[in-house]
């Protein structure tokens, strides 16, 4: 999933993008969410850092604020590298600070013709969508642990499944070779990572569908290609 994010200062001109956002992601049902629409900069950027998801950012150059769309898409590309940054501006001629910032900026959307700018931030929008799942398919997916100051990536191809553990707040990863207990919740895994890949099967379980070998209905247990077993749930089973 794409997260939205959109700075702008003037109210009208953002409740305008966010209504073109909101249409174009349901009519081309593209697997995106608006996530904040603000005129504060320093609130967008709080929320980038807590961010999982790889955003579009509708950013509009001149805030009337110490940090302008510039900056902001300077800080934002630090926590999120793989980002894509539209600006939104009345001043074409502006451009050429996206060298002097040093920012990667997809498009520029000019707020004059509002018409155009519709056609404009659909197009973007798409654009995105069609990288992202480039991207992604390119990309060898992992899931990174921290446990203290230590940080343990785990291939997707090698997860089994997700157990909740015994030990309140946390979670067992099952890989292929070896287990981890970790600080965690199946909620947040679900939102964390890739739902083509990962799918709900249990209240105390998270499975990989791609390394499911066999399926009991009957029993409700999942077999994996190394032998493991979890259950699986009869509200769950249709998921799976």
């Amino acid at each position: 999933m794409l997260y939205i994010f959109v700075c702008e200062d003037n109210a009208v001109q953002r409740k305008a993008v966010v209504q073109t956002i909101h249409n174009t992601v349901l009519m081309e049902e593209m697997d995106m969410r608006l996530v904040l629409d603000t005129a504060n900069p320093y609130e967008l950027l709080e929320a980038v850092k807590t961010s999982q998801n790889t955003g579009i950012y509708f950013l509009d150059i001149d805030l009337k604020c110490d940090m302008n769309g510039m900056k902001l898409a300077q800080q934002i590309r630090k926590y999120d590298p793989r980002c894509f940054i539209i600006f939104i501006t009345a001043h074409s001629e502006l451009s050429y600070m996206t060298f002097q910032y040093r920012v990667e900026a997809m498009d520029f959307v000019l707020k004059d013709n509002p018409a155009e700018a519709k056609v404009k931030i659909r197009e973007c929008l798409l654009h995105a969508w069609e990288r992202h799942t480039l991207q992604t398919n390119k990309v060898h997916k992992t899931y990174t642990i921290e446990i203290g100051e230590r940080k343990i990536s785990v291939d997707y191809q090698d997860i089994l499944f997700f157990e909740t553990s015994s030990n309140i707040h946390k979670v067992v990863l099952h890989a292929k070779d070896r287990q981890i207990e970790f600080y965690g919740t199946m909620k947040d895994l679900e939102h964390t990572l890739d739902d083509r890949c990962f799918v709900r099967c249990h209240r105390s379980f998270l499975a990989n569908r791609n390394n499911i070998k066999e399926v009991d209905t009957k029993e409700r247990v999942i077999y994996f290609v190394n032998g493991e077993t979890c259950l699986m749930s009869t509200r769950m089973m249709k998921g799976i």
